[in-house]
Order: C-alpha cells, then sequence, then structure tokens
C-alpha cells in the first residue's frame, strides 16, 4: 500500500512525503523523470503530484497521469497538470498571492470527507486551473480562485491548488488520511 509522491521540484515536497509518514502511510518521494516502467515496478496504490515552480519542469509527471489508471492526487502544480493533461485551461491567476484562504466545499464526499462546508487552506496562487474539461467536477472554490478543487467524475484523480502539507492548513492531514482511504477501496 505504498503511495509514490512525485517530486517536481516544489519547496514542499518534501514535506508531503513526511506528512503521510507522521500518518503512518507508507510512501515514497521519487524524482519526477523516473519511467513509467520504474514507477510501474513500485506497485503504488497511488500517486501524489507535488508542486513546483513551473508546467515545464514537471518531468514525466503528465505521462504518469495518462498512463496509471490508480487514484491520483495534484498538488498546486500537479492540480494543475491534472488540468492541463486533460485538456483544461491554465495560466497566471489574476490575484497572485501566497496566504492562508478560507474555501467553500461544494462536495464533502471522498476527499473532503468531513470537512465540509468551509476549510482554511495555505494557498498558492501563481498560476491556476481556468477551465477543467468537461468530465471534471468542481469540488471547491474561494474568493480568489473559482477553480480550487477538482475531481474526474469517473476515475479517482483529484486536483486541489492549496498546500495540505503545511500548518497554515490545520486539517490538512484530513486530506491525505481521505486519500489514502480512496486508495485502499
Amino acid at each position: 500500500m505504498t503511495i509514490i509522491v512525485i517530486n517536481n521540484k516544489g519547496q514542499y515536497n518534501h514535506r508531503i512525503q513526511r506528512s503521510l509518514q507522521y500518518l503512518k502511510i507508507d510512501s515514497e518521494l521519487v524524482s519526477n523523470t523516473l519511467s513509467i516502467e520504474e514507477i510501474e515496478a513500485k506497485n503504488p496504490t497511488g500517486l501524489i503530484l507535488g508542486g513546483g515552480p513551473s508546467l515545464e519542469g514537471a518531468g514525466n509527471s503528465e505521462e504518469y497521469i495518462k498512463y496509471f489508471d490508480i487514484p491520483i492526487l495534484g498538488i498546486c502544480l500537479g492540480h494543475q497538470l491534472i488540468a492541463k493533461t486533460y485538456g483544461g485551461e491554465v495560466s497566471t491567476s489574476n490575484t497572485e498571492s501566497y496566504a492562508q484562504v478560507k474555501i467553500n466545499i461544494n462536495n464533502d464526499e471522498n476527499l473532503f470527507e468531513g470537512l465540509a462546508p468551509e476549510m482554511e487552506v495555505w494557498s498558492s496562487h501563481k498560476d491556476e486551473v481556468k477551465s477543467i474539461p468537461d468530465e471534471f467536477e468542481i469540488l471547491a472554490n474561494s474568493k480568489l480562485c473559482d477553480i480550487e478543487s477538482f475531481k474526474h467524475k469517473d476515475k479517482e484523480v483529484y486536483g486541489i491548488q492549496f498546500h495540505p502539507e503545511v500548518h497554515h492548513t490545520p486539517k490538512g492531514s484530513q486530506i491525505f488520511e481521505n486519500f489514502y482511504k480512496i486508495c485502499k477501496q
């Protein structure tokens, strides 16, 4: 039951893996340059695509999204990569900020189970998802961003703009526990 955390060179990628360790969730942080075969050999039950400075530095992340049919959680850049891979639009935010934000949770099943109707999160809005493809639904929004979170309608593929791995997101560990529950199903 290992969750593979894809390091997209963001400042919090190591914290994602450490947060999972604190929750006693088996995980491994790996480079985004690993091949599909190298990831497959680890027999993951889920993938978490970490944040990073740019879409250009995301290595093989888009290939992982296309190939693997296991639960996937994209965080910040990972969220944007999922949207882009499926045909959504990602661009620079109108309100670039790094701050604590209150998100409105529209769907409290699965990833947000036990967290609705609102949640304080640490959000990074340099780039953001501007539109999602038809096969996705929006799970959460905020005053700063219309698409704080989304889910694929038929697959266990989730994206979140915010960072559950930092202490500025007080209930962030619940996101990881909920994702782990999804992976175990």
